[in-house]
């Protein structure tokens, strides 16, 4: 598997679904207003978590993707993907509206996207659905998602074995968020691990401990 991000909460996974068969599947690509510059990408899935414009540039993407935009059970091409209803704030909606959480699996690693999550915690239904989590991908940027210190809390919640942060404050992008450091400080991490692209089998997930990897745009 390979996991690819552009900024914002935009990723790209590359799984590979039996000899030749490899699945593309693309979240919450952005629009250009917000100061970078969406790549042309292909992909069979799309996933959407809520209707704002850096999350939901379906122009962006070719190939005629299997769209989805909400909560739900599906199975496309051999991966299970799960919408879990969620909150863009933390008055159950009231000022930035719903937000929807997504668990994936393929290659017997069960990833979670969060969204624009705003919520200052995940409740017990939220982390049930949710269950086990190989890899989480969480904003921590603030301002329109949960900060730093939330992120700190959903993730001792969640206990994901790896954890790739999300819609925080990079170069050229015009939306004001928080940066990485303070995340990084946060969790007590000095020397954090970054790459361009993250490679991810099975066999090389940790049995105990929690990995945190950075991924550069």
């Amino acid at each position: 598997m390979q996991i690819t991000w552009y900024g914002q909460s935009f990723f790209r996974i590359l799984t590979q679904k039996g000899k030749n068969n490899q699945v593309n599947l693309v979240i919450d690509p952005f629009n250009e207003t917000i100061g970078l510059r969406p790549p042309k990408l292909e992909a069979d899935i799309l996933l959407i978590t809520h209707q704002h414009s850096d999350h939901n540039n379906l122009l962006a993407v070719s190939g005629n993707p299997f769209v989805i935009s909400g909560p739900g059970e599906y199975e496309i091409k051999g991966v299970f993907i799960q919408g879990i209803p969620s909150f863009h704030d933390n008055v159950r909606g009231k000022e930035r509206g719903l937000n929807t959480i997504y668990t994936i699996e393929t290659e017997e690693i069960r990833l979670c996207h969060l969204g624009d999550l705003g919520q200052k915690e995940l409740d017990s239904e939220q982390l049930e659905k949710i269950g086990d989590i190989d890899i989480l991908m969480i904003p921590i940027g603030g301002v329109y998602t949960i900060s730093a210190k939330e992120a700190s809390k959903v993730i001792s919640q969640s206990e994901p074995k790896i954890v790739i942060p999300m819609h925080y404050q990079i170069p050229k992008l015009k939306i004001k968020l928080e940066g990485l450091n303070k995340f990084l400080k946060m969790m007590g991490i000095k020397t954090p691990e970054i790459l361009k692209k993250f490679l991810i089998k099975k066999k090389d997930l940790a049995a105990e401990g929690m990995k945190i990897i950075i991924l550069k745009p």
